[in-house]
């Protein structure tokens, strides 16, 4: 037995997972910590197993007239032209870009700069609101939503308000982007309501037959914070997955490092100043029985010196609701049957809580 082997088993041996993510954890510092510690190696936690790991340098740069491939679409445009793009968008590549959306520019690049702000503020006012359970208490800052049930954690931390179906109370949110986030909680509901509409005609359906009642009651945004990261080749920002809801919503600033999956290869969404990225969650694949698609998509690791941001406002239906979901009955007929089982969403949910976050799990698992 060679001194390779005999060391590499004494450090497996040596290695105890979950004793590293809960004194991780217990910092309450996130990955940021890391690096203002002065690390120039990442923790065994972020080290990512090759069948998730990622060549961000290897992803497919589409140059000349095709360069942004994924679609930015004027919504000041008619409403016939709005209608038949975002159903294109959303039927080719899940996701797509909107400009004249509505929102001033400036109220954007406000709310950027104050989340930027929460996570570069002093710690000891930052760690206020460490707090995993999130969903119960409306406000909560950590580091990876999956970090004890994923094979690795992944480089950024997390900023999670809850917006709906009834709004935080304002107080909870920290000072520091309080008056930010809840002007963007106003400007998005009243986009999510106008694209969810959009994406009903997109079917042939009427405006209100995805209702915002049923579609978007539940509405999370999570200020993401991607420091740079001394080693990017071993971990990953966000593994490669869809969102299992509705849609979402997000806002990015210039640094970049958003992926999405277009016919078997990874492309860049490049930011696009004063537009916001939608893209369609995975209950849309199945309510529209595969006419819109998922987007697939992945955050590589940040190796630039500037920290990247990234504003995600995810819309679900209530989980309190009975009601059941699937292909629409006006969607499915005797050449196009039905391509998923009828569920809940307290169903879903609870799929989506217990896995790490990977892959198209939704309409994999749902598929009849």
């Amino acid at each position: 037995m060679t001194n390779t082997v005999k060391e590499s088993q004494v450090n497996e041996n040596e290695y105890d997972r979950k004793k590293e993510l809960e004194e991780f954890d217990n910092t309450k510092l996130g990955v940021k910590g890391l690096i203002d510690s002065g690390i120039t190696q990442i923790p065994r936690i972020f080290q990512h197993p090759p069948e998730t790991l990622f060549d961000f340098q290897k992803a497919v740069r589409i140059t000349g007239d095709a360069e942004n491939i994924i679609p930015v679409i004027d919504m000041a445009g008619t409403h016939e032209e709005v209608v038949h793009q975002i159903r294109d968008a959303a039927s080719t590549y899940g996701f797509f870009q909107v400009v004249n959306h509505g929102v001033e520019v400036s109220a954007l690049d406000q709310l950027i700069s104050a989340i930027r702000a929460f996570f570069e503020q002093p710690d000891e006012e930052k760690i206020k609101y460490y707090n995993r359970d999130s969903v119960a208490s409306g406000v909560g800052y950590f580091s990876n939503y999956d970090l004890f049930n994923s094979k690795a954690a992944s480089w950024r931390d997390t900023l999670q308000v809850q917006l709906g179906p009834k709004c935080v109370d304002p107080s909870a949110i920290p000072n520091v982007c309080r008056a930010e986030v809840m002007e963007w909680e106003k400007e998005v509901k009243l986009l999510g309501a106008r694209l969810i509409s959009i994406l009903s005609e997109g079917l042939g359906l009427t405006p209100d037959r995805l209702s915002p009642e049923s579609y978007l009651a539940r509405i999370n945004m999570a200020g993401q914070y991607y420091p740079y990261c001394p080693e990017p080749d071993k971990t990953i920002g966000i593994a490669s997955h869809s969102d299992h809801g509705t849609l979402t919503v997000l806002l990015q600033d210039d640094v970049g490092g958003l992926q999405v999956k277009y016919n078997g290869q990874w492309i860049d969404l490049k930011p696009v100043r004063g537009a916001i990225v939608i893209n369609v969650g995975d209950l849309i694949q199945m309510v529209s029985n595969d006419v819109y698609k998922s987007g697939e998509h992945r955050v590589y690791a940040n190796p630039l010196p500037r920290s990247r941001i990234s504003v995600p406002v995810f819309f679900n239906p209530a989980i309190s609701s009975d009601k059941l979901y699937g292909p629409l009955p006006e969607l499915v007929s005797a050449d196009k049957p039905a391509l998923y089982k009828q569920f809940t969403i307290s169903d879903m949910t609870a799929k989506f809580l217990n896995k790490e976050l990977k892959d198209k799990t939704m309409t994999s698992y749902f598929r009849l």
